[in-house]
């Protein structure tokens, strides 16, 4: 997909170049049809102005394509894109399938459960050995 992409941005830029070319040879043949005219030669100026449209129509058309190319290119990069999100999020999705299963609802519930008993145990030690702690200090020394 991605030498399809490199392949038709390559392909929007050469049809801009052409485009570009036709310009240029729209504007010599204009200059060609003025230079006719001011010669009196109607029959070459009259050529000469034919090849300046079809060059100018032919110069519009590679634009067109261009653009039509460009578009197709903006797709292509989109899928890309999606295609890249859609794998990532393939592998977070086996991930995360796989930490599902290995979690056991019920051991941790469980364990939760005891570090909640175990915390209320200390804090009721830790309450009593400041008490008297407390009392100690209170003591008047004889």
């Amino acid at each position: 997909m991605e030498n399809l992409l490199f392949n038709l941005k390559f392909a929007v830029k050469d049809l801009e170049r052409s485009s570009k070319k036709c310009e240029k040879e729209e504007k010599a043949e204009k200059a060609k049809c003025k230079k006719a005219i001011q010669k009196g030669n109607m029959d070459g100026a009259k050529i000469h102005a034919e090849n300046a449209i079809r060059q100018k129509n032919q110069a519009l058309n590679f634009l067109r394509m261009a653009a039509r190319v460009d578009a197709v290119t903006s797709r292509v990069q989109t899928a890309v894109a999606t295609r890249k999100i859609t794998q990532s999020m393939a592998g977070v999705v086996k991930s995360m399938d796989s930490a599902m299963k290995s979690m056991n609802l019920e051991k941790i519930s469980g364990l939760n459960d005891k570090f909640e008993s175990q915390f209320e145990d200390f804090d009721v030690q830790s309450s009593y050995i400041e008490g008297r702690c407390h009392r100690q200090q209170q003591r008047p020394l004889h």
